[in-house]
């Protein structure tokens, strides 16, 4: 049985999603292209709609490449002979509007064809991420000879009417912070099923309006607002998965069958029946529901990361154990299906959704439904999990299970903060997600596409933008700093100083954003826009800004300037320019010597986070740490202190990131093992991803939390860049209790795989080195040489 589509919904063939992208044409990138930007003649120009548009063409023989390029606004996916094979376009903005490239010979046949695209334009309704300027589809043949397909005024084109949008209904999510789109609601009696298939009547579709030609950026009078760059990244991974179990059916019954796709589930006419599904962890998929007969009936889908407690009076009800929904409702984005009485409708629909339970509820009219299938695509960034870790502590597997999913579900086009509630791309998250991407998947275009981007975000006077893509501009200024740290994370892990140089121009512009806003004490003072440091409450905070004096004196925001500015330093010196490396490290001792002269409580021995210290915080005495402002001979001292004093404000999950750093630049990685009791405790609470902060939380699925993943690898197991770009590799483990511990590294001369058996204070270790590569190990004062290969090595 052929399985058509529906709207939003798509059809994947068992030869799934498109491969890697193609080259353009190098003439695509210098000059105006021939195709045209069209839509459909009377759609308007950015408000809402979903399009359809259609060419048709013949073919003598297949030729052996045909390789186009496409991209549209807002979103597109294109299907040729009703293979879907190209989505897009990966998300930018207006100045840097990307266009993917795709060799579709293998879905083409003699004689006639066909190349079919859905368009949609969300309008004001868009995710915050999504940057738009108006609807348009453009499709332009790599060569002459697939020139063909250009979009031009022989193309087809129909509105969809079968789609509305469902937004969410914030009061259920008691109107916390939600920007990731709208759901869609589908009626299927009037959708133009088959549409992207060859033998579809399009004769009722009506004409295009051509709007102005395509163009890439930089070239002379540039003929469009979308200026055209490559898609930079590969095309996502799309692979099926299948729910875990029916974990609750309200009135009515369901065959667990139909979750293996082995059965169907037929409701009743006039009937009324919800079942709550459960995939078992949360993921970020398209949902997929194949049904047949029943016309007139709705499904709804109600997706969650969680179910929450029932409480009265609309008040907020607790999350607690997410595996427990006894008692528990669902509430959050939703879809709505209505069937039109055909065999084998697909709904699915144009966006993945973020989910752990799905509330399906079916209400049928007239005649009996059934439901063939419930099923969804999971979709992410490709990352492949090369690095790895085990050892005698078998929560340690678990804690990296559940970070790895945290990573893999907040990766796709960007980077995103939270999959189910923002889909944005910050700085400060991004930067963590970046280290796992290196030093987990051994994949660097993610990480290069977000520096990238940041870039391209930042205003007049040097700031980058705290999350971008987006419609709405926010600004977090120590972001702009973070992205700094991001850049020069990635020169230690890959070695690339080529790409740092693009940004350190722009670098240069935000630290003396910075530097033109020293206060007479040496510390930064007041800063415009949203200072956020960590999602701390009370102790001096106000809405995650740390502390400040009436003047705007901080600390915490002096010393995370003190080093950006010495990895700026590094950075400016792996190019040769020597002269500005020493400028920031001069600056960056001069502002760290104005913490030390004001902040210092000799009484307390600890820093304020002010120079009026009326508050103490973890966050700027490990910042101290990291600084240098604490000699090395004190510093494990110290850091215990910082660590045990519960009057400090304490780092949440984010900030722990930087308590670890702390921890190890101190001498205590041994101790690292021991501070994971925060994710001892989501685990209890059956979180399968990590959440944005401790309970009660918005977000079950935070990737600035999967940190440990990276700490097991570079702190526990020990493997870290000795040079910049892993030319050589210092490993030194913190193994704390265990007495075992393997692990695997991913560095851009392959894996580093080391296998620790300890006794005591002995230590076996097998340690296998790339090609080219050598090291050193240490343990316990002893530092022994390694080399390329594998070698045993007893301490």
């Amino acid at each position: 049985m052929r399985v058509t589509t529906l709207a939003a919904c798509v059809l994947v063939l068992a030869t799934g999603s498109a491969t890697d992208a193609q080259a353009p044409n190098s003439r695509l990138l210098t000059a105006r292209w021939d195709a045209h930007w069209i839509r459909p003649a009377d759609a308007p120009a950015k408000a809402f709609g979903v399009y359809h548009f259609r060419k048709t063409f013949d073919l003598a023989s297949v030729p052996a490449r045909f390789v186009i390029n496409a991209t549209a606004d807002n979103r597109y996916e294109l299907f040729v002979n009703g293979r879907r094979l190209m989505t897009g376009p990966a998300r930018g903005d207006l100045n840097h509007w990307r266009f993917e490239t795709q060799d579709i010979a293998a879905a083409l046949r003699p004689g006639r064809n066909v190349i079919a695209a859905v368009v949609w334009n969300f309008a004001e309704e868009a995710p915050m991420a999504q940057v738009t300027h108006e609807t348009g589809l453009l499709v332009q043949g790599n060569t002459a000879a697939e020139a063909v397909v250009n979009t031009d005024r022989t193309w087809k084109a129909v509105r969809n009417e079968a789609v509305t949008l469902l937004l969410i209904d914030r009061a259920s999510i008691f109107h916390e912070y939600f920007v990731g789109g709208p759901g869609e609601q589908v009626d299927g009696q009037r959708y133009p099923w088959g549409w992207e298939t060859v033998d579809f009547a399009d004769t009722g579709w009506g004409a295009v309006t051509e709007l102005t030609i395509g163009g890439p950026r930089g070239i002379r009078d540039t003929p469009s607002r979308w200026m055209l760059v490559p898609r930079v990244i590969p095309p996502m991974e799309e692979a099926p998965e299948r729910f875990t179990r029916i974990a609750r059916v309200d009135s009515g019954n369901a065959p667990p069958a139909v979750l293996q796709g082995k059965g169907a589930w037929t409701v009743p006419p006039r009937s009324a029946v919800t079942l709550l599904l459960d995939r078992g962890h949360l993921t970020t998929a398209y949902p997929e529901l194949v049904t047949t007969g029943g016309r007139g009936a709705a499904i709804t889908l109600t997706y969650t990361e969680a179910a929450r407690a029932k409480a009265p009076d609309g008040k907020k009800g607790e999350k607690g154990n997410r595996n427990e929904i006894e008692g528990k409702a669902v509430a959050g984005l939703r879809d709505r299906f209505v069937s039109d009485g055909g065999r084998g409708r697909l709904f699915r629909p144009l966006w993945w959704r973020t989910f752990r339970y799905v509330e399906v509820a079916v209400q049928t009219a007239d005649e009996a439904l059934a439901i063939d299938d419930i099923r969804a695509l999971f979709s992410a960034y490709p990352f492949e999990e090369r690095g790895r870790f085990e050892s005698s502590d078998p929560v340690l597997g678990r804690i990296w299970e559940v970070g790895w999913r945290t990573a893999r579900v907040c990766a796709h086009e960007t980077y995103m903060d939270t999959p189910y509630w923002e889909q944005l791309q910050y700085v400060g998250d991004t930067r963590i997600q970046a280290l796992l991407s290196l030093y987990v998947g051994g994949d660097d275009r993610l990480v290069k596409n977000a520096i990238g981007l940041f870039d391209q975000s930042r205003l007049p006077d040097g700031l980058t933008q705290s999350r971008y893509p987006t419609m709405l501009p926010q600004i977090i200024p120590p972001f702009s700093l973070f992205w700094i740290g991001m850049m020069h994370d990635l020169y230690m892990w890959g070695g690339d100083a080529a790409f740092a140089n693009r940004y350190l121009r722009g670098a240069g512009e935000t630290l003396h954003w910075f530097e033109a806003r020293l206060a007479p004490s040496g510390l930064l003072g007041k800063l415009e826009w949203w200072n956020f440091g960590d999602w701390v409450e009370g102790a001096g905070f106000d809405f995650g800004e740390p502390p400040t004096d009436a003047g705007g004196d901080s600390v915490v925001l002096s010393l995370q300037f003190v080093l950006a500015l010495r990895e700026a330093a590094a950075l400016e010196a792996a190019v040769g320019r020597a002269e500005n490396a020493v400028q920031y490290r001069a600056l960056a001792d001069k502002v760290a010597a104005a913490v030390m002269r004001t902040a210092w409580d000799e009484g307390r021995r600890f820093f304020g986070d002010t120079p009026a210290r009326r508050t103490y915080s973890q966050h700027a005495n490990l910042l101290a740490v990291l600084a240098g402002l604490v000699p090395a001979a004190e510093q494990q001292a110290f850091m215990r202190r910082v660590l045990d004093d519960p009057s400090l404000t304490q780092a949440t999950y984010y900030f722990q990131f930087y308590l670890f750093r702390a921890m190890k630049a101190a001498g205590l990685g041994d101790d690292y093992l021991l501070r994971l009791g925060p994710w001892r405790k989501m685990l209890d609470l059956g979180l399968t991803t990590w959440a944005e902060t401790p309970e009660p939380t918005r977000s079950d699925s935070h990737a600035w939390s999967a940190h440990p993943n990276y700490d097991l690898l570079t702190t526990v197991a020990g493997v870290e860049p000795g040079t910049p770009g892993f030319a050589t590799v210092r490993i030194q483990p913190h193994l704390g209790t265990l007495t075992a511990a393997k692990a695997s590294v991913a560095t851009p001369r392959g894996l580093v795989v080391v296998n620790y058996v300890r006794s005591g204070d002995s230590l076996t270790a097998d340690v296998t080195l790339p090609a080219g590569m050598t090291g050193t190990l240490h343990w316990k004062g002893k530092e022994t040489s390694l080399r390329p290969g594998t070698q045993h090595v007893v301490n």
